[in-house]
């Protein structure tokens, strides 16, 4: 289920340290991107951030709660975002260094799947077309 509107709007705000934040539908989810890169998914407005390697170690506490997964095949299949713990609503000082570790992550994964967000790059791919 998609961000309500509300919490939508609580999300930019808390997250408004990052740069622009934005928000998008996907998959009966609603993807939240900084600056065009997606660092978290809300479903049923629960926050979860993207983990990799390089930042599980400072998302342990959330390794209480299970992944954002799916149903494929009868299958669950985990994705690597992990529930944000309420209490860090509590802490924006703390979340927003969540949110810059998940940020980091997003970039990450964006480099090796070849994406760039530079504009010299975004525009070389425009030409091509």
């Amino acid at each position: 289920m998609v961000a309500s509107a509300t919490y939508a709007e609580f999300l930019r705000e808390q997250m408004a340290p990052l740069g622009r934040v934005t928000m998008r539908r996907m998959f009966g989810k609603t993807g939240v991107f900084c600056d065009g890169v997606m660092l978290a998914m809300v479903t049923d407005n629960t926050l979860y951030f993207r983990v990799d390697d390089q930042n599980r170690e400072l998302f342990k506490e959330a390794e209480a709660f299970p992944p954002l997964n799916y149903a494929k095949k009868g299958a669950m299949i985990d994705l690597s975002f992990w529930r944000v713990p309420e209490r860090l609503f509590d802490e924006p000082d703390e979340l927003i260094i969540w949110a810059q570790a998940a940020l980091a992550a997003a970039h990450r994964v964006a480099a090796k799947r070849g994406r760039s967000d530079s504009p010299a790059r975004a525009g070389n791919q425009r030409r091509r077309g």
